[in-house]
C-alpha cells in the first residue's frame, strides 16, 4: 500500500530528498505521493516534521 500526504503537510520538502524512487512531487498546496512510484519503504514518513505522511 502506497503511502499519502495529508493536510498537515508544510510544504517543507524533506520528504521529497528522501523517496529512493522520486515518487514524491510538489502538488497545488501540498506535496503528493504517485502511487504507481511508491515501493512502502517509509523513508519520507519518517522524516516529515509535522507526522503528515502515513501508509
Amino acid at each position: 500500500m502506497a503511502y499519502v500526504i495529508d493536510n498537515n503537510c508544510i510544504s517543507c520538502g524533506a520528504c521529497v530528498s528522501e523517496c529512493p524512487v522520486d515518487a514524491i512531487s510538489s502538488g497545488d498546496e501540498i506535496y503528493v505521493i504517485d502511487p504507481d512510484k511508491c515501493i512502502s519503504c517509509g523513508a519520507c514518513a519518517a522524516i516529515c516534521p509535522v507526522e503528515a505522511i502515513s501508509e
